[in-house]
């Protein structure tokens, strides 16, 4: 059995969270930076698709066709025939909060042919002078335990949401308010609270205009309604709850899961579920979870600005750890491999610097995709039943039969 890092067991629930010492993403003693700072750059022109489209609500968002940049169609492994290895990078919160890093990953995976999941926040879309619209479950009028964005990080946000959807990402939810801890916390949360709290996280999208008062940018383009099919719960709580009411909505699949390994997935209450999981971590006996804030727990404590000497040892560690998490998956069972990340610039940023070298190393090489979750569960949806249960028998690190075919 593979022992995970107690820091870096990210969402046990909040109880074995609190009993435990664990810390999480955003959780209490561990508060990232506020994301309302930021340079003043201007926001600059987005990039606009052939035709505006068809305005839907308030126009905030429009129907413009079929989203562009997408991967040919998936088709079913042949019996024996070893899969692609998928690596599916996402994003929590999504927001531009004027330190560059959601442009620069963008470019990033235009230079190396990566698609991505971006889980937007809905509340970075709404401005804080307008906090009142947000009713949380279970919290006060308004309250927001990540903060809100001003109002020229919202504008940069607008920009990049659309440009990422137009590359051919996926835009996903990672919800509003960001509660992890006391009695407002997701994980304490009921069916039709996850529903309300969905309802609002879509309606900031589909209502920015509206709620900004802006006329002078372009809308979102794509219809959210559609659009959305999956999500990442704050701090990974409340899964349990969430679950039925994603399959109700129509959700495809659901990235909550507090910790998963690296193995071929299955569904969970009649959704895919896709967990963040365990990887080897250099130097340790333990292994941690494929999430830049764990890494950094486990580094520094919690600290997101530790002593800067320690920055190119833990760069490194970082690094090694994805792509010992990658190999692992890429030369056994193929598994395939998620990574979660925040812009943020934690530690001098040496998380962001690691995922960047994992993504130059890792993308060229034979058979690996680097897909959203979206386009990872096409893939799954049309393959055979017999086949994925084959995928699904494959322990951790368990290699092929030698009689399977490589995938071409």
């Amino acid at each position: 059995m593979q022992q995970i890092s107690r820091r870096g067991a990210l969402g046990l629930g909040l109880g074995a969270a609190a009993a435990a010492g664990l810390v999480s993403c955003g959780g209490p003693g561990s508060k990232p930076p506020s994301p309302s700072g930021g340079d003043h750059r201007p926001a600059g022109n987005p990039k606009s698709p052939s035709t505006e489209g068809k305005p839907l609500g308030d126009g905030s968002t429009a129907y413009t066709g079929r989203q562009p940049n997408q991967p040919p169609a998936p088709v079913p492994l042949e019996p024996g025939e070893i899969p692609p290895q998928f690596v599916v990078f996402s994003w929590d919160g999504a927001g531009e909060i004027g330190n560059g890093l959601f442009p620069r990953f963008l470019k990033l995976a235009e230079e190396h042919e990566a698609k991505m999941t971006f889980f937007l926040s809905g509340l970075y879309l709404l401005p804080e002078s307008k906090k009142r619209l947000y009713r949380p479950p279970n919290n006060p009028v308004g309250a927001s335990d990540i903060g809100y964005l001003k109002d020229e990080n919202i504008k940069r946000t607008l920009k990049y949401v659309r440009q990422a959807w137009l590359d051919g990402h996926e835009i996903g939810t990672h919800f509003n308010g960001h509660f992890c801890a006391g009695s407002g916390s997701v994980a304490n949360w009921t069916g039709a609270q996850w529903k309300d709290e969905i309802r609002q996280a879509k309606s900031f999208v589909q209502e920015w205009r509206t709620n900004t008062g802006w006329t002078d940018l372009p809308a979102l383009p794509f219809d959210y309604d559609k659009e959305l099919v999956g999500g990442r719960t704050p701090c990974l709580l409340g899964q349990d709850k969430l679950l039925p009411v994603a399959r109700e909505l129509g959700w495809r699949y659901d990235a909550s899961s507090p910790g998963g390994r690296q193995r071929w997935p299955v569904k969970k209450q009649g959704v895919w579920d896709l967990p963040l999981q365990a990887m080897p971590f250099p130097g340790h006996s333990f292994e941690v979870l494929s999430m830049d804030y764990n890494i950094l727990a486990n580094q520094s404590q919690n600290s997101t600005k530790a002593p800067p000497a320690n920055y190119p040892r833990w760069r490194r560690q970082a690094t090694e750890a994805y792509l010992a998490g990658f190999k692992r998956a890429y030369e056994t069972n193929r598994a395939p491999f998620f990574v979660g990340n925040h812009f943020e610039e934690w530690n001098g940023g040496i998380y962001m610097d690691a995922v960047e070298a994992v993504i130059k190393e890792i993308a060229d090489k034979k058979d690996v995709r680097l897909v959203s979750f979206r386009q990872f569960v096409d893939w799954l949806d049309v393959q055979k039943p017999e086949v994925l249960a084959q995928l699904q028998g494959l322990d951790v690190g368990q290699e092929f039969p030698r009689s399977t075919r490589k995938a071409s």
